[in-house]
C-alpha cells in the first residue's frame, strides 16, 4: 500500500481520511452500537464501508452521509450496499438532519469522524439534540478524555461542560493507530454519547453558558471570585452556594448553569 492508496482509493489528507480495517475493532464497534432494523440509523463518513458492510448484515436499510464523490460512487456501485443505503453526498457539518427525522423514531448517529472536524461536527449535531437518541463516534483518544472528564481533572474544559450539558458520555474502547490506514500519529477511542431526554440543568441562555465557560477556562489559574469579577459580585456567588475561592475547573455543570442563568436573569 503506497502513496496512501488502500482498496484502490487514495486517502485525501485534507478530509482527514483514515480507514478502519481491523475486523476485531469493527465487530466491537458494531456490537456496541447494537443496531435494530426498526431504528433510524445514520452513518457519517462511511468511507470505504468497513463499518457499513458489517452493519448491513444486521439491518436492512439505513442512511449514510459522505462528502467524497469517489467514495459515494463506490457505495452506489457496491453489489450489496447499493440497495440498502440512502446516500447523501453532502458535508455533514452543514447537513440539515431534520430531513431524516421520523415520528417517534429518534436518530441514532455513528461514524469514524475525521479528527479535524469532530468537535465542530458534534456541536452542529447538538442543534438537533431533541431528535437524537444517541451518537457513537471514533474520535481522538485525547478528545474522548476531555469529553468524559470530571471537575478537578486537568482535561476538564469548556468542551467538557458544553458537551455534558447535552449528553452522558460513555467511553467504550480504545483503538490503536494500527487499526487504521493510513496509520495516524495518535491513538483513538470509541465513545457513546447518550442525549438527555430532558436536560438535567436547563440554561435560559446558551450564549451566557458559553460565555461563563469561556471566562472560566481562559483563566483557570484564577479563583472564581477573580475570574468573574467583571460579571458578578462575590455575594452572588455566595448566594448561589458557590465557594468563591475555588478554581473554575472545580465547578460542576450545575454550578456553571446556575451562574449563567443568574447573569441572564440580571440583564
Amino acid at each position: 500500500m503506497r502513496n496512501n492508496v488502500y482498496l484502490g482509493h487514495k486517502a485525501i489528507k485534507h478530509l482527514g481520511q483514515n480507514f478502519l480495517h481491523d475486523p476485531n475493532i469493527i465487530n466491537a464497534i458494531v456490537s456496541s452500537i447494537d443496531p435494530k432494523s426498526s431504528e433510524n440509523l445514520v452513518e457519517i463518513g462511511p468511507g470505504l464501508g468497513a463499518i457499513t458492510e458489517a452493519l448491513v448484515q444486521k439491518i436492512d436499510k439505513f442512511t449514510v452521509i459522505e462528502l467524497d464523490h469517489n467514495l459515494t460512487k463506490r457505495l452506489r456501485n457496491h453489489p450489496i450496499l447499493k440497495d440498502k443505503l440512502t446516500i447523501y453526498e453532502e458535508n455533514a457539518m452543514q447537513f440539515n438532519f431534520t430531513k431524516l427525522m421520523r415520528v417517534n423514531n429518534k436518530l441514532r448517529i455513528f461514524g469514524n469522524l475525521p479528527y479535524n472536524i469532530s468537535t465542530p461536527l458534534i456541536f452542529h449535531l447538538f442543534k438537533f439534540h431533541k431528535n437524537i437518541q444517541d451518537m457513537h463516534f471514533t474520535l481522538q483518544k485525547e478528545l474522548v478524555n476531555r469529553l468524559a472528564a470530571q471537575p478537578g481533572n486537568k482535561a476538564y474544559s469548556r468542551l467538557t461542560v458544553m458537551t455534558q450539558y447535552y449528553c452522558k458520555i460513555v467511553p467504550v474502547l480504545e483503538i490503536p493507530s494500527t487499526a487504521f490506514f493510513p496509520k495516524p500519529k495518535i491513538n483513538s477511542a470509541f465513545v457513546r454519547l447518550i442525549l438527555h431526554d430532558n436536560l438535567p440543568y436547563p440554561a435560559t441562555s446558551l450564549k451566557w453558558l458559553n460565555r461563563v465557560c469561556r471566562y472560566a477556562f481562559n483563566q483557570r489559574r484564577k479563583t472564581i471570585r477573580n475570574c468573574y469579577k467583571e460579571l458578578l459580585d462575590i455575594k452572588i456567588l455566595q448566594k448561589l452556594g458557590i465557594n468563591p475561592n475555588i478554581r473554575p475547573e472545580n465547578l460542576t455543570l450545575k454550578e456553571f448553569v446556575e451562574i449563567a442563568n443568574w447573569l441572564d436573569m440580571d440583564r
